[in-house]
């Protein structure tokens, strides 16, 4: 009898789907790629190339792309969701008839759901009745464009289920891919979406001309607000320490290819959000999270002056020097 080889259905065909498709493809994992047009998923096959992100790079010839989601799913080891998270809910409730019995969902997803307050792999389990111990979040320092370049990464893979921890793992493990795994769902998705709120401000903050130092503050306090609320909300502060916290922190706060990040520097260059939204182009996650992170910190009373300053601004109850000055005049305290 023939191993059975490892499959795994990816939605979408967006920048990091397509990165993580050719990842675990790398990893020798089968890929079908679900693509929302015909278009995108015809040419994936016939030039093993996505045209809408990274034309230039060719993808394995194994991964194959449709738009048929019951045909991606079909004998699926894995679903892998990389889609806008206040998409999920709509999406995930027509996909769910054809996710299989022992299917492992993995999120990609770096988002906080309007309205709710959930997190993607709470989302899940509500629209599917997929156990937990079956939906895994895979997060981390991974700027899409470096990852398709084969550069060297790392990341964390969080599943209450340590055995389906370990099977993603194996299932995007490359020579340029380092995984790591936690049972800590909760720190990896916070830390996930507070990063693109805190990038936003570091973004804005650079757009403005303000230094360095201003943007290491931001960066250091924001970790400091986002390992406040997950603690509040039972992470383990540690995990906000590594791979899927701080190091994803860093490198969405400091790297051009920042969606977030670059959004932020918009505003901070006088742009409208109409116009930031035009310039970047791509889903900018922070932007509708902001919110949904401000409302679950009144809820369990946490303060986040950083992210409280944000969404003002998203709001556009500050301008960009009303801003500073409310950060930068709250009252001194202890640094704890």
């Amino acid at each position: 009898m023939s191993e059975h080889r490892v499959c795994a259905a990816v939605f979408s065909a967006g920048s990091w789907g397509t990165a993580v498709s050719k990842l675990m493809a790398d990893a020798g994992t089968s890929v079908v790629m679900h693509a929302r047009r015909s278009a995108i998923a015809d040419t994936i096959n016939a030039t093993h190339r996505n045209p809408e992100y990274f034309p230039d790079i060719e993808l394995p010839h194994a991964l194959t792309a449709t738009t048929d989601p019951a045909a991606a799913l079909k004998g699926a080891d894995f679903l892998v969701l990389s889609i806008p998270a206040q998409a999920l809910r709509a999406s995930l409730a027509a996909w769910a008839p054809h996710i299989g019995p022992d299917t492992v969902v993995v999120s990609l997803m770096k988002g906080i759901e309007l309205g709710s307050g959930l997190r993607a792999s709470q989302v899940i389990t509500e629209v599917t009745g997929i156990p937990a111990n079956r939906v895994a979040v895979l997060s981390g320092p991974n700027l899409a464009c470096e990852i398709m370049g084969g550069q060297l990464a790392a990341a964390t893979i969080a599943c209450p289920d340590e055995d389906a921890a370990l099977r993603v793992q194996r299932a995007c493990h490359t020579p340029y891919f380092r995984p790591y795994t936690s049972t800590d769902v909760t720190g990896c998705e916070l830390g996930g979406a507070m990063k693109n709120v805190i990038a936003l401000a570091v973004g804005i903050a650079s757009g403005m001309g303000m230094g360095h130092n201003c943007q290491a503050m931001l960066i250091t306090r924001g970790l400091a607000e986002t390992t406040r609320l997950a603690a509040a909300m039972g992470a383990h502060p540690a995990t906000l320490a590594g791979l899927a916290g701080l190091g994803d922190l860093i490198a969405t706060c400091s790297s051009p290819l920042s969606r977030n990040r670059t959004f932020g520097t918009h505003l901070g260059r006088g742009m409208t959000m109409a116009e930031a939204t035009a310039a970047t182009r791509q889903t900018t996650e922070g932007v509708k999270s902001a919110e949904a992170l401000l409302a679950l910190a009144g809820v369990h009373d946490v303060e986040m002056p950083i992210t409280e300053i944000v969404s003002a601004l998203l709001h556009e109850k500050f301008t960009l020097e009303q801003a500073a000055s409310a950060l930068m005049q709250r009252p001194p305290k202890p640094e704890r």
